[in-house]
């Protein structure tokens, strides 16, 4: 069900000639659908988040469609590929925003993009919806109508180093990266937090993502005494190479880290099942199990997923949600305050506990980042049912 570029481009012809009569326009205006630019990385090397996420997307677009759209209007994602490259990103927003004229701009989903596309898109002046973690995408001076439907790097990396220092009780650490924007923000930002709660980083690195030997990066953690492995990267590849080199090594010692760790992808890359163990990846109270149940909302949304047929296996339950997340948002946002940038930006700005699947978002003039410190949590990767996941160990229900 997945929207195509050719399937958007096509939705979007408007007829050329315009009637003569000054009345006639407005009733065509009122017809034609409302378009928002969408840049997902569907392909490349960090494509299993967009891909993920795409899938809640095309469905939330689909069913506010089919309930009648907005007032009448439907919406029309205008899908540009991004490729996991911010060039491509960057040559996406120009034709988004002054030739295809968005309402919207939903995305780009990963960090490196939106980093080379958010100052772009501020500058055409486009409201902004974005679940990019990096904390400086998220300015309201320099960005004021960039608004982030998801938790930001300190928040993400503050929960990993809690389950490291606080609940597994570990002292020495290796962070390691790809090379990605994504990444080295991601180990800029977290080497000093875990610096902050007492630990000792015994490695750090960014390694290129296709490297195919880590067993060398291993190796130095493990002659440095590492207790613990943090890998921050979207890259599925690369992660799963460090779950088998470890694997390989015997070595057994826990990974904390990025949700891929637990993605589809990744699990379908690993060596052996038992790769997986030991293994805790950032995660969202919201969708994960607790005792045995997902909370009330994420059951609803896992009940209507299965219904539509949508695939689970090789993604994750909360890129998903995250996705109709983002396009429920965009859609209530439309309704409520219609397509003109001021008006989304006025309302986004009194946004006040709006119930996601993902997460609770709550903006304000003076705050864009909306994703609650409680919601942020650690699972247990190998326990994945239906792309989700319990708690991990040291959480209360």
């Amino acid at each position: 069900m997945s929207i195509t570029r050719r399937k958007v481009l096509a939705g979007s012809a408007v007829g050329a000639a315009s009637l003569a009569s000054g009345l006639a326009a407005p009733a065509i205006a009122a017809n034609e659908p409302i378009k928002i630019g969408y840049l997902p990385a569907l392909t490349g090397p960090s494509s299993s988040t967009g891909i993920g996420i795409n899938r809640g997307t095309v469905l939330a677009v689909d069913e506010i469609n089919a309930g009648g759209g907005i007032d009448g209007r439907k919406i029309e994602l205008i899908v540009r590929d991004t490729q996991s490259d911010p060039t491509k990103a960057v040559n996406a927003v120009a034709e988004l925003a002054q030739r295809q004229k968005v309402a919207i701009v939903w995305g780009p989903l990963n960090s490196g993009e939106a980093l080379a596309a958010t100052p772009l898109i501020a500058r055409d002046k486009v409201p902004m919806l974005h679940p990019c973690w990096v904390d400086e995408l998220i300015d309201v001076k320099k960005y004021p109508m960039a608004f982030r439907i998801a938790p930001t790097n300190t928040q993400v990396g503050g929960g990993a180093n809690y389950y490291v220092v606080d609940v597994l009780k570990l002292k020495k650490v290796a962070v390691i990266s790809d090379t990605t924007g994504y990444g080295t923000a991601s180990v800029n930002t977290y080497v000093p937090m875990l610096k902050a709660k007492g630990a000792e980083v015994v490695y750090e690195n960014h390694v290129d993502a296709a490297n195919p030997d880590l067993k060398p990066e291993l190796l130095r953690m493990q002659s440095a005494g590492a207790q613990a492995i943090m890998p921050w990267s979207v890259n599925a590849g690369f992660l799963s190479r460090i779950l088998n080199t470890r694997g390989a090594m015997g070595w057994d010692v826990p990974v904390v880290g990025q949700t891929t760790l637990g993605s589809g992808q990744t699990k379908a890359l690993l060596e052996k099942p038992e790769n997986w163990n030991k293994v805790y990846s950032n995660n969202f109270r919201q969708v994960c199990f607790a005792d045995g149940k997902l909370p009330e909302r994420a059951q609803e949304f896992v009940e209507r997923l299965k219904k539509a047929k949508i695939e689970m296996g090789d993604t994750l339950l909360w890129w998903i949600a995250l996705g109709w997340d983002g396009a429920k948002m965009m859609g209530d946002t439309l309704k409520a305050a219609g397509p003109k940038a001021d008006d989304i930006v006025a309302h986004w700005n009194k946004t006040k506990g709006w119930p996601g699947v993902y997460g609770t978002v709550t903006w304000t003039p003076e705050q864009h980042n909306g994703f609650p410190d409680s919601e942020v949590v650690m699972c247990e990767v190998n326990s994945l049912k239906d792309g989700a996941f319990n708690l991990a160990p040291g959480y209360a229900a």
